[in-house]
């Protein structure tokens, strides 16, 4: 029976994980505890289509309207399509969707959609989010699936190695045989496999100001990056307009959905002489609006206003219990808020069953590029595609599980060659010296490579990432590729690992993020237009929503140069 490694336990992780758990040897890697992930911090809700009064024609064509006319619009049908079907299966789970009739007194089947209270998201043209615990529903997902994960862990099913970080991908021969983690006890430890599955999340921590995690180092995708996987779109970062100014903890768009409105520093809203959505347009407009009007007032933050939203802490209750711990009151205060990045579109380039250019290797979530989100994420489809695409690549991996032609001739995997015992330690890591400390790099990236770029400043991130890197071993030369090397590898451009595991852990994200950030800039400096969330102000032509087919709405140029408004 075919070995699959999951790497990550968040909604795609999870979904594939249990997908597989009764017809393969099924090992989940996590780096931290069991479903850490930006899934569990998702205060918004799911999208999709559930009544008889929207149409899966609209979702789809909201999304293509958000994606600035850089969707795979065949991706986003199915992940419209398929949509509905795996939120059920959420639902059969044991995921408790909000009710429409609560405070009613009434108790409506919990698997029964029509009872459902439905929310509304910014560039959405009908409501068709779906909470659950008002603001809390990523929690509420990975508690569900992580139960149900853990009673196959029970039965012998599943293999569960938290506080276990992936190091790398191993390959034999081209195609995926395993992967090398970092264990609890420190040593890299190589776990054999004929299918990995790569869900583990962004990589927020590129920047200095995020919504994202500590532990959203882009492990996969730097992972993936140096297995010579094809990656795509990654100039294009989502950020989310609504941070708690110098916290960013996230302010979900669900209370603007409810009905909050954004004012600058003088008390005056301004979001609707930017577009006439107003604080529900997408998000990159907002995110660009609020962050070129803070610069018009010296840095200050602008301000969120839900006073006038009913019964907005009942609503709301992780939001507002985490602005009571700051000593703000959702309900009577103005909120302070910024932009903060919060989610990579682009990723590990996969096809519609979460297939690689690397055989073997599967990505699913937000490290995937499905081609779903194009140049800026509809607002609660990454639950979704988290949801459909593990599902897709689980059911991919179930079909192949008796012809991947991907094992050796013998149960122990080839490194560099060599057959070796499983698992086997590799030697340890020897990280090079980094150009730049983690916060130098997280500065720099949020000030070159944030809301607005240019070619200047992009070419000065890039000679600052590159500043004392080391030589690197040619792209085309498989042998050592995805193990520990003393030279470069995994190490390349870090700092001096210090004694511990805990050191090892933080060389080897800065590793990544170096990587990670290195390869966007690459890519936002190649395009020299501006579209969706990548905005170039030096840029000489710039594509406008009235430019593509679609039912986007072009803005005002005002002294908002909108890039691709959607």
């Amino acid at each position: 029976m075919d070995r699959v490694i999951v790497v990550g336990s968040g909604i795609g992780g999870l979904t594939a994980a249990l997908r597989l758990a009764r017809t393969h040897v099924v090992t989940v890697v996590t780096k931290g505890r069991l479903g850490e992930s930006n899934t569990a911090l998702a205060q918004g809700g799911i999208a999709g289509v559930l009544d008889a009064d929207d149409s899966i024609e609209d979702h789809i064509a909201d999304t293509l309207t958000a994606g600035a006319g850089l969707c795979d619009a065949e991706a986003v049908r199915v992940l419209c399509t398929d949509g509905p079907d795996r939120i059920r299966d959420l639902a059969a789970a044991g995921v408790v969707f909000d009710s429409a009739e609560a405070g009613t007194g009434e108790t409506p089947d919990p698997r029964d959609p029509s009872g459902w209270a439905r929310g509304m998201e910014g560039a959405h043209s009908a409501p068709r989010i779906w909470h659950s615990g008002g603001d809390a529903t990523g929690r509420a997902i990975v508690d569900a699936l992580i139960a149900r994960l853990l009673a196959e862990a029970t039965a012998g099913r599943v293999a569960l190695r938290t506080e276990t970080m992936l190091v790398d991908l191993v390959l034999d021969a081209g195609a995926v045989a395993g992967v090398s983690v970092l264990g609890c006890g420190g040593g890299t430890e190589v776990i054999p496999a004929e299918a990995v599955v790569l869900a583990t999340g962004g990589a927020g921590q590129v920047f200095a100001h995020t919504t994202n995690p500590a532990g959203a180092t882009g492990d996969g995708l730097a992972a993936a990056i140096r297995a010579g996987a094809r990656v795509r779109d990654l100039e294009f970062v989502q950020f989310h307009p609504t941070a708690l100014a110098r916290s960013g903890f996230l302010v979900s768009e669900a209370v603007r959905g409810a009905g909050a409105l954004l004012l600058d520093a003088h008390g005056d809203r301004f979001m609707p002489g930017i577009d006439p959505r107003g604080e529900l347009a997408a998000r990159d407009v907002v995110a660009l609006g609020l962050h070129r009007r803070m610069a018009r007032q010296n840095g200050l933050p602008c301000h969120l206003d839900a006073r006038a939203v009913p019964a907005v802490g009942e609503r709301f209750p992780t939001i507002a219990a985490a602005l009571r711990a700051q000593g703000l009151s959702l309900s009577e205060d103005l909120v302070p808020v910024t932009p903060a990045a919060h989610y990579l579109m682009g990723g590990v380039v996969t096809d519609l069953h979460g297939r690689t250019s690397i055989d073997g290797l599967f990505a699913v979530g937000e490290v995937a590029c499905t081609g779903v989100h194009g140049a800026n994420r509809l607002a609660s489809n990454s639950l979704l595609e988290g949801a459909v695409f593990g599902a897709r690549a689980a059911n991919a991996i179930a079909a192949g599980s008796t012809e991947s032609g991907r094992t050796s001739s013998s149960d122990a995997p080839l490194l560099d060659g060599r057959l070796v015992d499983a698992p086997s330690v590799v030697s340890a890591l020897q990280p090079a010296s980094a150009p730049l400390t983690r916060p130098e790099l997280q500065a720099l990236a949020w000030e070159h490579l944030g809301l607005e770029r240019t070619e200047e400043g992009l070419t000065t991130l890039l000679e600052a990432l590159d500043a004392g890197r080391g030589s690197e071993r040619p792209a085309d030369d498989p042998g050592t590729r995805g193990l520990a090397d003393p030279r470069d590898g995994v190490a390349d451009g870090v700092a001096a690992v210090t004694d511990g595991r805990l050191g090892e852990v933080e060389a080897i994200e800065t590793a990544n993020l170096t990587l990670i950030a290195r390869t966007m800039a690459a890519h936002a400096l190649a395009r020299t237009d501006s579209v969706g969330a990548h905005v170039r102000t030096d840029a000489d032509s710039r594509v406008h929503a009235s430019s593509w087919s679609g039912t986007g709405h072009r803005t005002p140029a005002e002294d908002h140069e909108e890039a691709a408004t959607c």
